[in-house]
């Protein structure tokens, strides 16, 4: 099992809307949310201070948006006061900014963590995740409170798998005595090096990536502590890090490519049908052998056996496999409407909708290579060239019955005559 922490600050929209966490929003319109397991969620927020389910909210209960609006302003009102003052000071008025730019722009707003342990195939008990999160954010605010921040969190219950989501911003005191929202600088003073001293400080060698490796670590070990097994080896990028968008069209294209894939099989599946047609000159043994013509009598059989071949075999094959990619489309249909998909209710249509003309394409491409087959089949070349094939591989054990049948009416006749020789004898 593994132990998951992701961080992000902002996406293809801006930055990360708390609304999220705590849903503040109409929940019925979102896919992914299962409104039954709603109630459940578990909330903490730095103002409150106390754990409380959704369903156990009142009136007096503050949301993580008021949270993060309330913070700010208590905490970096003299920073942006102060800074604005100087803007205007130098004549750059047009730097100047609100408090909600401040706690918006994605240098400076709530960096978030979300916190998971297993996955869809299998996880642990909700309440095992939030005892590890709760002592592993209680061991953070203990080493570096002084400039971490942690402004609220959010146990999830009501998705495909618990996970927790979790808010908190970094600062320092600037050289006015000013508290100001600050990343890097306070990552410095918490005592973290770059990952590479020599190398200089960029996207791939920051404080932060120090940073990021000890909680890993820290939540690893109180993982353990609480008797989990965890993987301990890192797993970076991939498909972890996409949008959920990008990873629903990804494996759409994937499963179009699958089943491209499965109809280049029916090239294999004509060669399965001549299989199946050298299998019918089985029925050649059943037959009586009436006339003294055999190459006349092979080539007769080979002739039955073609044609139903062409009849029943080539349509079998194609049934088969017109319902068996039907059916995988239709399936995937069915899963892509269904509240396991976890696809936004916008993007479902399309997807359906891609579906239909993948379904459409593969029978335009199948009955034409369908057409193809039966005509080359029927074609006087081929039915001749295959025919002969059949008599070929025919002819040894039709000739061998021949003679074995020969064999028997000789015995019969010898036998015959020695008894009317005998009749004559006593005669």
């Amino acid at each position: 099992m593994r132990a998951s922490r992701h961080n992000g600050r902002a996406g293809k929209n801006g930055s990360y809307n708390p609304k999220h966490n705590d849903r503040e929003f109409n929940v019925d319109l979102s896919e992914d949310i299962n409104e039954e397991m709603t109630p459940y969620n578990v909330y903490w927020n730095c103002i409150d201070r106390i754990p409380v389910r959704h369903m156990d909210r009142d009136e007096h209960w503050h949301s993580f948006t008021e949270v993060e609006k309330g913070f700010y302003a208590l905490l970096y009102k003299d920073y942006l006061e102060g800074q604005n003052a100087r803007h205007i000071a130098s004549r750059h008025k047009e730097r100047c900014r609100t408090m909600d730019d401040l706690r918006t722009n994605k240098m400076t707003c709530p960096e978030e963590t979300v916190y998971q342990i297993g996955n869809i195939d299998g996880t642990v008990d909700y309440g095992v995740l939030l005892e590890v999160a709760a002592e592993f954010f209680n061991t953070i605010q203990e080493r570096y409170g002084e400039h971490v921040h942690i402004l609220n969190w959010s146990l999830h219950l009501d998705e495909t798998t618990p996970h927790i989501h979790e808010r908190h911003v970094f600062d320092v005191i600037n050289k006015y005595g000013e508290r100001q929202p600050k990343q890097e600088q306070a990552l410095k003073e918490m005592g973290f090096e770059l990952p590479d001293p020599n190398k200089k400080q960029g996207k791939f060698n920051n404080r932060k990536m120090s940073f990021d490796a000890e909680c890993r670590k820290l939540f690893l070990e109180i993982c353990h502590k609480h008797g989990l097994q965890i993987e301990e080896e890192p797993i970076y990028g991939g498909k972890q890090y996409l949008e959920k968008k990008e990873f629903i069209i990804e494996k759409l294209n994937a499963n179009y490519k699958e089943l491209q894939e499965k109809f280049q099989k029916m090239d294999a599946m004509y060669s399965e049908a001549i299989a199946e047609n050298e299998k019918l000159t089985a029925i050649n043994e059943k037959l009586e052998v009436k006339i003294e013509d055999m190459e006349s009598l092979v080539k007769e059989v080979s002739e039955i056996a073609y044609d139903k071949a062409c009849e029943t075999i080539v349509d079998e094959i194609v049934d088969r496999v017109r319902t068996e990619d039907n059916d995988e489309i239709e399936k995937y249909k069915r899963w892509i409407s269904s509240e396991k998909c976890k696809a936004p209710s916008k993007v479902k249509p399309l997807i359906i909708k891609h579906l239909d003309g993948v379904n459409d394409l593969l029978t335009r491409v199948r009955d034409r290579v369908i057409d193809k087959i039966k005509t080359s089949l029927k074609s006087i070349e081929k039915k001749t060239e295959l025919t002969n094939q059949v008599v070929d591989a025919a002819r040894p054990s039709i000739v061998e019955r021949l003679k074995k049948r020969q064999a028997e009416i000789d015995s019969i006749e010898r036998k015959t005559s020695k008894r009317n020789i005998r009749e004559e004898e006593i005669r």
